[in-house]
């Protein structure tokens, strides 16, 4: 299959990225930055500014069928309340968790569609399931994601994809453990997990 990662410099872009190239398929990186797309095992990189629709639509026209999109794309601000809830921290968070996600989807979905068996994926955080308000901003727009995604799936009823969320409170990687032997990251997620899940999505 040919899946597409939005958002593939991360830890966990690249370990996902990583188990689908190991499973067989072609990955399709895609990020901002070129140099870190370097480090990520992939058929194929693209430098594209996701939040911009039309760069977007370019590169789907580009890549014709894909099979899959695994959105990756994120980040976090928050904390104080909610007079700590800022217009700059909700734009910067918008624009990454929700912006993204609608321009990657929109512009993938009808090749996905079209795929036998066709996969679209996010991340999402358990903390909309009981939200604070010093994360009222991060769990509003990824409760927006959700929503978005499985309008998605709504429009891709009629077809063989399937589109799915998986919550997690917080990402933790192996490198982090060792250089905090002294913390216990209670309820992490370590991202091999999460990249093995992400992978077999798509099996």
């Amino acid at each position: 299959m040919r899946i597409v990662i939005a958002g593939a410099t991360s830890a966990l872009g690249i370990e996902t990225a990583r188990r689908l190239e190991e499973a067989g398929h072609d990955v399709v990186a895609v990020g901002t930055n070129a140099e870190r797309l370097e480090a990520v095992p992939a058929a194929e990189r693209a430098v594209v500014d996701l939040t911009d629709p039309a760069a977007v639509e370019q590169l789907a026209t580009r890549l014709g069928d894909v099979d899959g999109l695994v959105h990756l794309v994120g980040g976090w601000r928050g904390g104080g309340g909610l007079a700590g809830q800022t217009d700059d921290d909700y734009d910067w968070l918008e624009a990454r968790v929700v912006t993204t996600l609608r321009n990657t989807t929109r512009a993938f979905a009808g090749a996905i569609g079209r795929s036998t068996a066709g996969r679209i994926a996010i991340i999402s955080t358990k903390g909309v399931e009981k939200p604070t308000a010093g994360n009222a901003n991060y769990v509003a727009l990824k409760a927006a994601a959700e929503t978005w995604l499985a309008a998605v799936g709504h429009e891709l009823r009629e077809t063989a994809a399937e589109t799915h969320v998986i919550r997690v409170k917080a990402l933790v990687t192996a490198q982090e453990r060792a250089a905090s032997p002294e913390r216990k990251f209670p309820g992490y997620s370590d991202v091999t997990d999460v990249a093995q899940e992400l992978a077999e999505l798509f099996a």
